[in-house]
C-alpha cells in the first residue's frame, strides 16, 4: 500500500532555497568541462600534499603519537594545538589570550553552528553583512533566526547603519567576516571595526567574527581583528585551518570567553564528540616544526598573482562594463554589471557557454531582488581558465547590450 509520509521538519522548508544556492556553488566545481568562478577552493598548488605526508608518517608511529592520534581526544581539542594557535596566530594579530578560551573545531562552519546552538532560539534576528556568506545563511536558517542585512560600502560594514539596524531589531548576534569579505572581496576599515566593538558592548550584542582569509594577504597592510578591540567579551572570533593548510582536514578554531567556549563544547559534545584528533596532531606538527611564515608567504604569491592575473584580463576585455573591488586578498572578486543586464540571466548564459559565475542574489538575505553582482573566484581556476572564462563574460555581456 502507499506509505504514509513523515512530515519533516518546518525549517527544512526554510533552507530550501539557500541550500539549493550552495548546491549550485559546488556542483559546477566537480564538472571537468566548466570553467569554475564559482567555486571557493585553494589552488592545486597551495596544498601542501608532501609536508602533510611527512608530517602524517612521523604522526602515525607507535612510539610515538600513533596511538593517541586514533583514540578518542578532549572536546574542546588537543591542548597542544590550542597552545600553538594562542601563541603563534592569536597573539601576533592582537588577541591576547589563553587556552580556556580556545575550542578545536570541524571546519569555520561548525563554529557557526555552534554559536547557534549556545545563543540562538526560533525568531531571534541575526544581523549580517548585505551581501555575505550564503552558507552561514544556511546555517542561520537552520536554527530558524532571521536574517536582517547590514549597509556596507567599500570600507566594509557601515556603522551608522548597524547602529540603526540594532536599536530596530534587538538581534542577538552580528556576524561579519571583516577581511577579504566572502563574497565582496572588502575589508573593514580600522575605525569600523573599532565601532563594531563599541557597539556591540553598549548594546549586548554577540558578534561572530569570520576570518577564514586573513592570512591571504595579497597587498597592502594587516589591520587587526575586531576581536582586538573587544573589552567586554562580546566578540567570538573564529579562525580557519582550511585556506591555509587544506580544506579536507576540516580544521579550524574559535576564541571566546571561557563561559562561552564551554557551552560550545557541550553543544559539540551532542553532535561530534570531539574534531579528528589525527587531523589535529599533523597540524600542530606543521605550526610547531614547518616555516609557516614561509609557507604563508608561497600561498599569498600564488594568489597575488592569480588575482592580478583576472583582474588585468577584466580590465583588459570588459573595460569600462565591468566595475568591481579591488581585493587586499582572499579568493574572490566582486564585479558589477551594467545595470540593464540581470545577474541571473548574465550566469545562465555563461554557464550556456562552460563557465559558472555566482549572481550577486544569491549572496543578499532578501535574495528575490536581482542584483547586479557575479562573483569571481582567481583561487581555483588556472591562468588559461581564467583568460578563457573573462573571455566568456565578454562575449556574454556583449550580446546581452546589444
Amino acid at each position: 500500500g502507499q506509505r504514509r509520509m513523515v512530515p519533516y521538519a518546518k525549517r527544512m522548508e526554510k533552507m530550501a532555497f539557500t541550500a539549493n544556492v550552495v548546491k549550485g556553488l559546488f556542483g559546477s566545481m566537480t564538472n571537468p568541462d566548466i570553467i569554475s568562478f564559482s567555486g571557493g577552493s585553494p589552488a592545486r598548488e597551495a596544498l601542501p600534499v608532501d609536508t602533510i605526508r611527512q608530517l602524517a608518517d612521523e604522526v602515525l608511529r607507535t612510539d610515538t603519537r600513533g596511538v593517541e592520534a586514533l583514540q578518542y581526544g578532549p572536546i574542546e581539542g588537543i591542548r597542544d594545538l590550542r597552545e600553538v594557535v594562542v601563541r603563534e596566530l592569536l597573539a601576533p594579530k592582537g588577541i591576547d589570550c589563553g587556552v580556556d578560551n580556545v575550542i578545536i573545531i570541524t571546519g569555520g562552519l561548525e563554529g557557526i553552528n555552534l554559536a547557534c546552538q549556545a545563543y540562538i532560539d526560533p525568531g531571534d534576528v541575526i544581523l549580517v553583512e548585505a551581501p555575505t556568506f550564503v552558507q552561514s545563511v544556511e546555517i542561520f536558517d537552520m536554527f530558524e533566526a532571521r536574517c536582517v542585512g547590514v549597509a556596507m560600502d567599500d570600507d566594509g560594514l557601515i556603522p551608522e547603519d548597524l547602529e540603526r539596524k540594532i536599536r530596530q531589531c534587538h538581534p542577538k548576534m552580528i556576524y561579519v567576516i571583516p577581511t577579504f569579505q566572502n563574497p565582496s572581496g572588502r575589508t573593514l576599515s580600522l575605525e569600523r571595526r573599532k565601532a563594531v566593538a563599541e557597539l556591540a558592548a553598549k548594546y549586548d550584542v554577540l558578534v561572530l567574527e569570520d576570518d577564514p582569509y586573513g592570512a591571504l594577504r595579497i597587498s597592502g597592510e594587516d589591520v587587526p581583528p575586531i576581536k582586538h578591540f573587544d573589552e567586554t567579551g562580546a566578540v567570538v572570533y573564529a579562525g580557519s585551518f582550511s585556506k591555509i593548510l587544506c580544506p579536507g582536514m576540516r580544521l579550524a578554531y574559535c576564541a571566546g570567553q571561557p563561559e562561552f567556549i564551554t557551552k560550545m563544547v557541550t553543544a559539540k559534545q551532542g553532535s561530534d564528540v570531539h574534531t579528528n584528533v589525527w587531523a589535529q596532531r599533523v597540524c600542530e606538527r606543521m605550526l610547531r616544526e614547518t616555516d609557516m611564515n614561509a609557507h604563508i608567504a608561497r600561498l599569498q604569491a600564488i594568489y597575488r598573482e592569480k588575482a592580478n592575473h583576472m583582474m588585468a584580463q577584466l580590465d583588459e576585455k570588459l573595460s569600462g562594463a565591468v566595475s568591481y573591488v579591488r581585493p587586499e586578498g582572499g579568493m574572490f572578486i566582486w564585479a558589477k554589471l551594467p545595470d540593464e543586464v540581470p545577474a541571473g540571466e548574465f550566469a545562465r548564459r555563461c554557464l550556456e557557454k562552460k563557465l559558472a559565475v555566482v549572481p550577486g542574489s544569491a549572496f543578499y538575505t532578501d535574495s528575490a531582488v536581482d542584483q547586479p553582482f557575479v562573483r569571481l573566484n582567481f583561487s581555483t581556476p588556472t591562468k588559461e581558465q581564467i583568460d578563457r572564462g573573462v573571455a566568456v563574460m565578454a562575449e556574454v555581456l556583449a550580446e546581452m547590450t546589444k
